[in-house]
């Protein structure tokens, strides 16, 4: 598994992890990573990933809600949720990541971290949205 993918994976779970801290509360990384082992580099990517979802969180989830057809954000699995908001983050905010390779990369972590209808669910969710990029999907941008 590449480098990438497993920063991926551990950012998806952060933010899974954050779901469970009221409101009010603050994130506690550190503590995560205590209970995660991560090597340096893959905490690293998982870290910046991480921040820039949550620092694009209403944009990401404004896209999402847009392209669920009958589903509202609050009954999405939280593992599709955050694997949807990890993979719209990098289509969308992340010029050096293909979109194409965000999504096949969302697709595969859905097939290790969700239920058997994860990875066609996300799939037709950023089928959606790849309409309403600006960019070519194959390309990586500067």
């Amino acid at each position: 598994m590449s480098k990438r993918r497993e920063g991926r994976e551990t950012a998806v779970q952060l933010l899974f992890s954050r779901d469970f801290v009221p409101s009010t509360g603050l994130h506690d990384i550190d503590a995560f990573f205590e209970l995660h082992s991560a090597k340096p580099d893959i905490r690293r990517h998982a870290e910046e990933v991480y921040q820039g979802v949550v620092s694009h969180l209403e944009v990401i989830d404004r896209r999402l809600v847009a392209a669920l057809e009958n589903f509202s954000l609050e009954r999405l699995a939280g593992v599709d949720r955050n694997i949807l908001r990890v993979a719209i983050y990098e289509m969308f905010h992340c010029p050096a990541v293909p979109p194409i390779v965000a999504i096949n990369e969302a697709i595969e972590i859905s097939k290790r971290f969700g239920t058997p209808d994860s990875s066609r669910f996300v799939n037709g969710v950023l089928d959606r949205l790849k309409g309403d990029l600006t960019r070519p999907l194959r390309e990586a941008g500067s």
